[in-house]
This record gives structure tokens, C-alpha cells and sequence, in this order.
């Protein structure tokens, strides 16, 4: 026995390449997670309270290179 979403992916894959991407796009969105858009966002705003916090002195910069040292001696053992 099929279940539906077979079906349905039986008749969305017969569909042209821009209305499966449609499609994709109004599946994505019912599941209420965070589309692309809002995730650009959600990273900007970081980036931002990050430079903030860097501007008024209450963050510091560590070098690349000492961050990779620690995170290599933590999971070395």
C-alpha cells in the first residue's frame, strides 16, 4: 500500500523544475522553520551585537591560531 506523500511525490516530480522549486519553497515554509532569509537576519543581528560588545571593551579578540590550540589540546586526549 502507498502512503500519500508517495503519491504526491509521484505527481511533483513530473512537475516543471520552477514549480517543484515552488513547491519545495511552500513545503518549507508550513513547517514553520526559519527560512534562509531570517537566518541571514538572525546572523547579521549576531555580528552586530558582536561588534558592540567588541566597541565598548566588555569582548575580546582571540587569535585563530590560539583558538585551534586549545580546541586541539581539549580533544586530544
Amino acid at each position: 500500500m502507498e502512503c500519500i506523500s508517495e503519491k504526491i511525490y509521484e505527481q511533483a516530480i513530473n512537475l516543471p523544475v520552477d514549480e517543484r522549486l515552488i513547491l519545495i519553497d511552500k513545503l518549507l515554509i508550513s513547517t514553520n522553520l526559519p527560512i534562509q532569509k531570517d537566518i541571514d537576519q538572525a546572523w547579521s543581528d549576531e555580528v552586530e551585537r558582536r561588534c558592540q560588545a567588541l566597541d565598548r571593551g566588555e569582548a575580546k579578540l582571540i587569535p585563530g591560531d590560539e583558538v585551534f590550540k586549545k580546541i586541539r589540546k581539549r580533544f586530544s586526549k
